[in-house]
């Protein structure tokens, strides 16, 4: 297992104790967040609006609601926002109750946490390196009728690999087929913008539901804000019922209504993304001992062989926090999580990993 007790990326405040350090001195590579930082149109916005904490947010959150689904092009019935995307994984499947669900591994821990509270029934669909740690045709064979849910991670976290988008759809129409509720969490397509998702096909398939996140790629993971959509807008207004009121603080909301304007930001992430992504898979690529995939997003999936070297430890005594991805189901401790950060953040990694591998 990895050093720490989390079972996210991220936690800075128990890996800076383990070495008596501030948090301020690790360089985080476990958390995969846009190094822009928050844009500044929303920092503008807050300051502005510093007096919304002054006043309950709209309890039904419209105008954040109809942002969304203006930039989506779909109804406004067929979204529901939420305090993190994480938070909606559970009311979902606390909605959905369903009895047998399967989950792909490796992947994202709190489907199976929020499966596990509604005491559902899980089968694991186990992803391998011979198959690039991608679902495949076979993948068919898995999708039986006794099936309630799946959950698919596109990109998926921890590799970072995107499917085939014809073979998604066609697990879409499976799933409809079989009367199998598909949630799709793509939390991470944002960094992958040639990749429209599924949410322009909604219509066509009530059954699918697509959870997106807005922390990552705008990185505000302290703000927490996500957000569902579905076509069937019955079971959207169903689990809007339940949820609790002013879940979403007003800050949180204020953002989902004006960081999509912010085209500058949009621009200045993917030229990041592009120059940066590949010059840190080829370089983690010359690393003798290091085996690195091509992600989609921001960040790469790597695995290292080196014997009896704890990747994690060796670069935290350096001040260098890496993701163990050992406590993903069908992983162990070879593996590991790294985000893309700038240029000189990477380089710093390039450099720790190059010493601690030599050693």
């Amino acid at each position: 297992m990895g050093l720490l007790s989390s079972q996210h990326g991220g936690n800075t405040r128990e890996a800076a104790a383990l070495y008596g350090v501030d948090e301020a001195e690790l360089l985080d590579f476990s958390a995969n967040i846009n190094p822009l930082g928050m844009p500044g149109s929303l920092r503008q916005a807050i300051v502005d609006n510093l007096a919304l904490a002054e006043r309950y947010p709209d309890v039904e959150y419209q105008a954040l609601h109809a942002r969304l689904a203006a930039h989506h092009r779909i109804p406004l019935s067929w979204v529901l926002a939420g305090n993190g995307e994480t938070e909606l994984i559970f009311a979902l499947a606390a909605w959905l109750a369903p009895r047998r669900a399967l989950l792909v591994t490796p992947g994202f821990a709190e489907y199976r946490r929020a499966l596990q509270k509604v005491g559902c029934d899980i089968i694991d669909y186990p992803l391998t390196e011979a198959n690039g740690w991608q679902i495949d045709e076979a993948f068919f064979e898995a999708l039986t009728p006794d099936l309630d849910c799946l959950f698919l991670c596109t990109p998926n976290n921890p590799t970072g690999l995107l499917p085939d988008d014809a073979l998604i759809k066609a697990i879409v129409k499976r799933c409809g087929e079989r009367g199998i509720t598909l949630i799709v969490d793509e939390a991470f397509l944002d960094f992958v913008p040639q990749a429209p998702g599924l949410i322009p096909v909604l219509a066509e398939c009530p059954h699918v539901w697509v959870l997106r996140s807005l922390t990552k790629f705008f990185a505000i993971p302290g703000l927490r804000l996500g957000y569902l959509a579905c076509a069937d807008e019955q079971a959207v207004a169903a689990l809007r019922a339940r949820r609790e009121p002013w879940s979403i603080n007003a800050f949180a909301a204020l953002a989902g209504e004006v960081l999509f304007a912010d085209s500058e930001y949009l621009a200045a992430t993917f030229a990041w993304l592009n120059r940066e992504r590949p010059w840190l898979y080829a370089e983690l690529a010359k690393l003798a001992g290091i085996t690195v995939w091509p992600g989609a997003a921001n960040y790469l999936f790597l695995r290292c062989d080196a014997p009896g070297l704890d990747l994690q430890a060796a670069l935290l005594a350096k001040r260098i926090l890496i993701r163990s991805c050992a406590n993903y189901p069908g992983l162990d401790a070879r593996y590991y999580r790294v985000a893309v950060k700038s240029r000189e953040a990477n380089a710093a990694l390039i450099v720790a990993l190059k010493q601690v591998l030599a050693g």
